[in-house]
Parts: C-alpha cells; structure tokens; sequence
C-alpha cells in the first residue's frame, strides 16, 4: 500500500509545481540554455512596460480617482496591457532560434497567447515604447558603455564573442560553431548600432574550398556619440583607418567614441566602439581574412525581427553547413589528413573546434599558411572571453547540442504531461 501511497501524492502534485519543477530541472540540467536564449529579459521588459499600468488600474478601480487625476481608464489601461502584450510577442519572436529547445520559451509564448484572448487583444497595433533610460545616462560618460553601464547598473556588462575565420568557420555568441559553405556576401550583425557584413569568395584550389575576402563594417549613427561611419578590409589590404581615413571619430569631453589601431599595417586592424564597448579585430591570416567581434549582450540583442539574419547569432543557413570532422576535398588521401592533424597538432593545445577548423582548412585547401587562421582566432577568443574553461568548444558537443536540448525538453514535456493527466 505504500508504494501506491506515494504515487497517488505524485500525481496529485499541482499543475502550477510541476511546471515549476520542469523548469528547473531543465535550467540545472541545460546551464548553456540560459546564456543563450534571454527569455528573461522579454519578461522583464513586460514587467516594466506594465508596471504603471497596474498602478493606474487598482488607483481608477477604487472609484474615486482623486489622487492627483492621472489614473487612466478601464478601456485605456487596457489598451496598454495590449501593447505591452504585443511587444511581448515581438520579443519572444527575436528570441525564437536561441529559445527553441528551451521550456521557460515556450511557456512564456503560450501564456502571451492566452493573454491576448483574455483580454480581447487586436492582433496588429501599437507596441509599448521602451521606458526612457535614465537622464543620468544621456550625461557625463553616455558615450562611453562600460562606465556607464557600471554606474547605472554596479556591475561589468555581459561579453559575448563571435569569431569568424577560414573556410569560413563561425563561432557565434551563443557558443555553437559551424562551418559554412556560404558564398558571396552574408550579414554577421546587424542591430541598432553596428552592422557587419563579410563576402566569401571560392578559393583556387578545389570546388569546396571558400575564404572572407571582404569584411565591412558600419557604426551606425547614434546620438551625440558617434556619426555613422564606414571601415572596409580585403584581402591584402586591412587599413588601419577608417573609409574616410580617420583613425578615430565621436571626438566627446576628450574621449573619442570610435578608434583604429594595429599591430601590423595592412594585415591587422582593432577597432573600438567605446559608446557601445564593442571590440572588433580585423586580420588576415593566409590567404583569408577574420574577424573576432567582443560586445555586451544588451548590444547583441537590440535588433528588430526584419534583423533576423544574422551569422554570428543564428549560424550558416542549415542547408550551407558543413561537416568539420569530414573535409570534403576532392583529392585527399589518408596521408594528407594525417600530415595535417600532426600540423594542425603542433600549432594547437587542444583536440577542440579550432583544431577540427584546421585539419579542414588544411586539408581543403591544401596550404599550410591556411592554419594561421585557426592559431589567431584561438588567440582572439582566449584574449576576448573572460572565462578561460569556456574558450575551447568540443567539436561533436557543439555541433549536437541544441538537438540534445530539445530531446531532453521533450522527455520533461511527457513526464509533465504524465503527471497532470493522472
């Protein structure tokens, strides 16, 4: 009897605590989850958006509205909660490739459609304005982002890294990593402030065989900071100045907000976004040119859904990936994929995504110079992320793991399910 004790108080277990626990075990069990998909800031930008709303709500609901006549009415408040709803949804939207293996997501996407049919709410029309930033913000360091972000926040902002290299190879800021076939010229950022697009060319040797031949670069206007302003790299050539030869512009109580530097004239340029603390370094490696970009995650994310593709945060179209771990060369043989792990090997600490990258590139292409790509994108990552244990990527663990995520969701999906159907 006791064992038939046990599972009757199981199933019992309210709804609303399964949930609960579902959630947790997946945010335990999926630690990478939560630093890629930012279900949480959508929630709290509801929050905010709503918070004057109920204010005004409970002040109209007592009737006699006198405190100060700027309680709103029933139908207006209601109209805000709709367009906070539908920012929401706008949200949610932006988050949905990080998201999709991700239980919190898809609980957050029902309860705003339940929501919208609770409250009657129209599926097109207006969205909630984001809240003014403080007035602090627009003074003194405004124009410069950690600083400011320091004061306002009392804390560093969050770093995400995205490396692109090689064939090309591109580690994006969620930490997957790919190797692409793409050709011609693809968006790796495109957000409020910066937009970044990088053209990659068939390279002599073999059919599959790709490299970045042209990396451009826009800092959009923002501001009293920073005018927009253009940088462009090809192969052989990486100024170290801007389209307009400047070596640094958004001139501001002495700082300036963007400045150029390198430590080797024509094939390295780093780059400084001081009003968006953003990093970029620009190299050439071989016969390929890179680039490493550093920038806080608030910056990352403030795009719009027309915005939508991006490689360094969703990766190569599904249809342009390659396999790293199976270079496709049209001439190889088992003596040159062994000469190239013992290259690739020699230049390398770890058996990781930057090894596999090389070996590829190496194998493909068949020049050594080729490995310098992977070496310097190593260097760039190790001297851009914060945390060293988070540097190296293992090959298969980074290729499986949203597929891993979404099973596991789906095996706590059906236990819930068990248990609330019982």
């Amino acid at each position: 009897m006791e064992p038939r004790a046990t599972i009757a108080r199981h199933t019992a277990l309210p709804w609303k605590h399964c949930i609960h626990l579902t959630v947790l075990l997946v945010q335990l069990s999926l630690p990478e989850v939560a630093a890629s998909c930012r279900i949480l800031r959508c929630n709290s930008d509801f929050v905010a958006a709503t918070l004057d709303l109920g204010s005004s709500s409970s002040s109209s609901g007592g009737g006699g509205g006198g405190g100060g006549g700027a309680s709103l009415t029933r139908e207006a408040v209601n109209a805000g909660y709709c367009s906070a709803l539908r920012s929401y949804a706008m949200c949610t939207k932006r988050m949905a490739r990080a998201c999709r293996g991700d239980l919190a997501y898809h609980s957050a996407v029902q309860g705003i459609e339940d929501l919208l049919i609770q409250h009657r709410c129209p599926r097109a029309g207006p969205t909630a304005q984001p809240r003014p930033l403080p007035q602090g913000t627009l003074l003194g360091d405004a124009c410069l982002y950690e600083r400011s972000f320091s004061i306002r926040e009392g804390r560093t902002p969050e770093y995400l890294h995205c490396g692109v290299f090689g064939d090309p190879h591109i580690r994006t800021f969620n930490n997957d990593f790919q190797t692409c076939a793409v050709q011609g010229a693809w968006p790796l950022v495109d957000n409020e402030y910066l937009y970044i697009q990088a053209t990659s060319s068939p390279t002599r040797g073999g059919t599959h065989a790709t490299a970045l031949t042209k990396i451009t670069i826009i800092f959009k206007n923002w501001r009293q900071c920073v005018d927009q302003q253009l940088y462009q790299a090809e192969l052989d050539n990486v100024p170290a100045a801007f389209a307009d030869g400047s070596v640094s512009s958004g001139e501001r109580r002495g700082h300036h907000s963007l400045t150029v530097r390198t430590q080797s004239p024509g094939r390295h340029a780093e780059i400084r976004a001081a009003h968006i603390g953003t990093l970029l370094v620009v190299r050439q490696s071989g016969r390929s040119l890179g680039l490493s970009v550093r920038s806080p995650s608030s910056i990352v994310e403030a795009f719009g859904p027309e915005q939508d593709l991006q490689l360094c945060l969703w990766g190569c179209p599904a249809s342009q990936r390659l396999n790293t771990l199976r270079p496709p060369p049209p001439d190889s043989s088992p003596s040159s994929a062994t000469s190239a792990q013992a290259h690739c090997a020699a230049l390398l600490p770890a058996r990781d995504v930057y090894y596999q990258a090389c070996v590829f590139d190496l194998i493909t292409s068949g020049d050594l110079n080729s490995s310098a790509a992977a070496v310097s994108a190593l260097q760039d990552a190790t001297n851009m992320i914060s945390d060293a244990q988070r540097v190296h990527l293992q090959p298969v663990a980074s290729a499986e793991q949203h597929r891993a995520r979404l099973e596991l969701t789906l095996l706590l999906l059906g236990m819930l399910g068990t248990l609330t159907g019982a």
